[in-house]
């Protein structure tokens, strides 16, 4: 199961990874709003391989039957190791190559505040909670938890939906 699990773990974390460091350098360029939905898209795609993974398993070792349950925890192991995989690049990323993200963020946020007419007082306190935010950011182990929390839950589901496609059960004989 290690095999299994580290190896299509680490596969899943590399193509997210891959996927931010292609795409963060040219947020500016496609817009951060795009640039969500280009991000959620890559970390859906490199959580395929907890699909992948659950079969091999499943196939290769399990000699075909898997329960749910099973299923369900080798999917979680291996979304573990990829979003794991996923805190570490964006961690290198922001500490070491865009230090000012939550500033430009925080910019973004304000901007389309202003073009929806917002009032000043909400745009002011925007600029505090984004100020008070990057404060809580800049620290890496809330830095951790906050981008922990972006690939885990499409990992979970993708992991609940493989668990329940991929389960069999030993046929009698």
């Amino acid at each position: 199961m290690q095999k299994t699990v580290l190896t299509f773990g680490l596969l899943s974390g590399a193509v997210a990874a891959i996927l931010m460091w292609l795409t963060l350098p040219f947020i500016d360029g496609i817009g951060y709003d795009k640039a969500a939905i280009v991000g959620y898209t890559g970390i859906v795609a490199s959580f395929l391989f907890v699909y992948f993974g659950v079969r091999s398993y499943r196939d290769n070792v399990a000699g075909g039957t898997l329960s749910f349950g099973k299923a369900f925890g080798i999917g979680l192991l291996i979304t573990l190791i990829s979003c794991a995989c996923y805190v570490i690049s964006w961690e290198v990323m922001y500490f070491k190559m865009m230090p000012d993200a939550m500033v430009k963020i925080t910019n973004h946020s304000i901007e389309k505040l202003r073009e929806s007419g917002a009032t000043q007082a909400t745009i002011d306190k925007a600029i505090q909670q984004g100020a008070e935010f990057k404060k809580l950011y800049d620290q890496p182990l809330y830095n951790a938890a906050i981008t922990f929390t972006e690939p885990f839950p499409v990992g979970l589901l993708i992991t609940l939906i493989s668990a329940a496609v991929l389960r069999r059960r030993k046929t009698a004989v």
